[in-house]
Order: C-alpha cells, then structure tokens, then sequence
C-alpha cells in the first residue's frame, strides 16, 4: 500500500505542478495537454557562452565526483563462463535492427517504424549475454520476471518525462507527424519500454568490473525527515518554475523527480536505494550513473540517422553537438541513472525480488 501511495502522490505532484507553473505564468494549458504532443513556440533557442559556461563549471563537478569514485572501487575477478549462444543471436539481431534504422530497405518498410524497439532488444540481449560471460549469471537468465516486469515499468516511467518534455520542449520527433493519437501511443510505448531494461542490464554488467568504493566514507544524515521535507520543497519548486520560466529551469526536468520520489520515499517510511551510502557504498551512485551515460552514448548515435527520430532544441547550450545531443546535455544522464536505479530498486522490493541490484 505505501508502494501504491508513493506512485500515486508522484503522478498527482509530476502532472500537476508543471500545469500549476504554466497557468500562474498565463500561457493557455491546452497547448500543452494536446496528444500527440505539438511543438510549441515557446523560449528562445540563441547561444550564450555566460550560459554555456555556467553549465559547464557545473557539471565539471559531477564528472568528476562519478569519476573519482569509479577510481577508488575495488578490482572484481571476473567468474564468467562461456559467450552464450542465444548471445550470439541478440548480436545477429543487433544488427539487422541497426541495419534497418539507418539503411532504411524497402522491403523491410513495415518494420521501420519499430527499429529503435528492435534495435533496443538486441542491445539488452547482448548485454545480458556478457552479464554471462563475465559474472556467471545475468537478469534474464537467473531473474526473468523481474527483467521482464520493467518493460511496462519502462513505459509508465519514460511517459512522466515525455509529459514533463511538453513544457520545456527540449526534445520533439520527427517523422510522427501525420499518425493518429493511437498510433502515436503505441509506437512511442514499445521503445519506450525499453530505456529501464537497457540501463539496469547495463549496470548489472558494469557491477563485474567495478567492485565496492573503497576508502569513501559513509554519508550519515541527521533529522532524514527534515531533509525529506526539503528535497520534496525543491521538487516541487523546481517543476512548478520548469512551468512558468522552462528557458531557465529545464535542466530541472531530470532532478526534480528523483527530488520528489527519494523524498517521497523517506516520508512514507521506505527504505530508499540511498541507503547504501550509509554503507559507503558510493559506487550505488557512480555506476547508474555511468550505466546511462553509455546508453545515452548508443541512444544517440543510433538516433543520429534513424526515422523517425528526435532533435533538440536546448536554450543557451545548443552549440558543440556529439550526435543531435549538445555536449553538456550529456549530463543529464548522471542524475537520470540514478532515477533509473531508484525506480528499479523500488520495483525489486515492492515485488520482493532477490535480484539484489547492490544488497
């Protein structure tokens, strides 16, 4: 039940407060309730290097924090075992996916529409395959019906983030123009269910190379319930402002949810994922973290010459792009590993799973 809560007063604050923001600034809601979303013209796009610079010194920090840590974790021996066949054919898979998203062949028309889901299949196939190879064990071979349970979870959860997308438009799709509302769903949810999927198998595979930060102490928090309150203030705030001025808050996009649902977490009486830090377990937090920046890397790059496919328009940064990406959006997939941690974590509980991602 406080598992249903949580999930609960998340949904009412995400899609609330964002619209809350937005009539407070006097901007008409329809536009941003529409489905299939629209592009709106909203904040200006234009350069500014003090922007960019800010951004910069900013995010500096954060690489180096996830950098540092991954330094300090203990070598792991790998105990793997032989590259599994059906291994092979998730590479096979691969690559007739990636295959079809950029080449594009005529007789493969009917399934072009679907060559991210394909593409996105294969990497999790071929990821679980080295999980084998180099732990002895992997997601879908020894916990199936958790790996499987985070495919709807995947959807529900990447859903939030196209909603909060409406009103910072810093991504929008092209080629989705002329499908029907239904269409649009579906074919936007199958990929979709695929971002929590990629992440954890990635991270699982990760957990083979880099043992427990050693020599890191651990983080002890007093009045955690005071905290709580102001982590769920600044969540609140955050998203309410990503309404009201998304040219200055939409980096908030990715931070205030993991606010709102860490702090939700600690007021309801949950154990949350950061409690491994209380066990100076920070490579809980630079692993997820670098678990997305990889699949930020691919997600990207298949992305470059696929169809359909989404390109950004990020204010004051939009400049020295990797991909369609510019490059500080790439920080944005530190908080959001660890978003994808979080809700996975919650997800092997509430099932009471003995996956065990770092337990």
């Amino acid at each position: 039940m406080r598992g249903l809560s949580l999930l609960v007063l998340l949904t009412i604050l995400l899609l609330v407060l964002p619209l809350l923001g937005t009539w407070w600034a006097g901007k008409p809601l329809a536009n941003y309730l529409h489905f299939p979303p629209q592009p709106i013209v909203s904040a200006t796009t234009d350069f500014s290097w003090p922007v960019f610079l800010l951004y910069l010194l900013l995010e500096i920090p954060l690489f180096a924090f996830m950098g540092w840590v991954l330094w300090r974790c203990s070598p792991v021996t790998c105990m793997g075992a032989d590259f599994p066949q059906w291994g092979w054919l998730s590479l096979v898979w691969l690559l007739l996916a990636w295959y079809l998203a950029w080449i594009k062949p005529n007789w493969l028309e009917l399934a072009q529409g679907h060559s991210f889901f394909l593409l996105w299949l294969g990497y999790i196939g071929v990821s679980n395959a080295l999980c084998v190879r180099y732990r002895s064990w992997s997601l879908l071979t020894h916990h199936p019906r958790f790996l499987l349970g985070l495919f709807p979870l995947s959807a529900l959860f990447w859903w939030y983030f196209e909603y909060l997308n409406r009103f910072v438009q810093n991504w929008h799709y092209l080629g989705v123009e002329e499908l029907t509302p239904w269409t649009y769903f579906w074919r936007a949810t199958l990929p979709f269910s695929t971002v929590l999927p990629a992440v954890i198998s990635t991270l699982i595979l990760l957990r083979g190379f880099f043992g427990p930060a050693e020599g890191i102490p651990a983080l002890t928090i007093r009045h955690p319930r005071i905290w709580a309150w102001v982590g769920l203030t600044l969540g609140c705030t955050g998203l309410i402002g990503v309404g009201i001025w998304p040219q200055w808050f939409f980096a908030l996009l990715w931070v205030a949810p993991l606010l709102l649902f860490v702090s939700l977490q600690a007021l309801l009486g949950e154990p949350g994922y950061f409690r491994h830090l209380r066990l100076g377990r920070w490579d809980a937090v630079a692993l997820p973290m670098l678990a997305a920046l990889i699949c930020g890397f691919f997600w990207e790059m298949w992305n470059d010459w696929s169809d359909p496919k989404w390109v950004y328009t990020v204010p004051w940064v939009s400049r020295f792009k990797i991909f369609e990406m510019p490059v500080l959006g790439y920080a944005g997939y530190l908080p959001f590993g660890l978003e994808c941690a979080v809700i996975a974590d919650w997800w092997e509980r509430s099932g009471k799973s003995t996956c065990r991602l770092f337990d």
